[in-house]
């Protein structure tokens, strides 16, 4: 995407809120090259238009449940390269870790007054489109404050479960270190330290920031 603008189709069966969106998108410098108000109507239009990112409600007609999460999870099969953004107007902490549970990478979830700041809502979006995972702060306060059996993330000290959160946020080890006020290699140590209490060995597959964030959800949410 170097040297071009990150193309961007909206998905929300609120034609205001999407206007607004695509208003504040187009000021920040994206392209926004399609508009959903459906889910069968947003996997046709991506087929057409291939966008960089999808922004899309969780709640979509006809029943206002999950469309938009389904339409997220088989866009993600059908077109692997595709970064998204689900919005949603409640904390649902249980749609959160369904989005991220396969990978994580260029996924994000935000509730829908973050949006209304353009300066967060365009972060997101640039975070989402060069694979980062990006998760509401306020999601992960939820899953932080949930009362949980005894686990292997009781084993982190404060300070790394304050990192750790972060991470889960979409944080670069950068932005953490300029957050908690840190040096970088300070991060870096105390990262490698999350992994190794998470038993979290160097694998040429798994990405172990991405593991150690699910592990977190999963743990936070109370799932097993």
């Amino acid at each position: 995407m170097a040297g071009r603008s990150i193309r961007v189709v909206l998905a929300d069966d609120a034609e205001l809120l999407r206007e607004a969106l695509a208003a504040s998108l187009a000021a920040s410098g994206f392209e926004v090259v399609g508009q959903a108000s459906d889910a069968r109507g947003l996997e046709e239009l991506v087929d057409r238009v291939d966008p960089d990112v999808v922004i899309l409600d969780v709640r979509m007609p006809p029943s206002h449940t999950t469309e938009g999460l389904e339409a997220a999870q088989r866009l993600r099969s059908s077109h692997p390269g595709l970064a998204i953004l689900v919005l949603s107007q409640y904390v649902e902490t249980r749609y959160a870790i369904d989005l991220v549970r396969a990978d994580a990478r260029g996924l994000g979830y935000l509730l829908k007054d973050r949006v209304t700041r353009v300066a967060e809502l365009a972060d997101a979006v640039r975070r989402v489109a060069a694979g980062e995972s990006v998760i509401d702060p306020e999601v992960v306060a939820r899953l932080m404050g949930r009362p949980r059996e005894h686990s292997l993330l009781d084993e982190l000290t404060r300070r790394e479960r304050e990192i750790l959160g972060l991470m889960a946020e979409g944080r670069s080890n950068q932005g953490i270190a300029g957050e908690l006020g840190l040096e970088l290699k300070t991060v870096e140590g105390h990262i490698s330290q999350i992994f190794g209490k998470l038993g979290l060995e160097p694998d040429a597959v798994a990405h172990r920031r991405v593991q150690a964030v699910l592990a977190w959800l999963r743990d936070g949410s109370g799932t097993r």
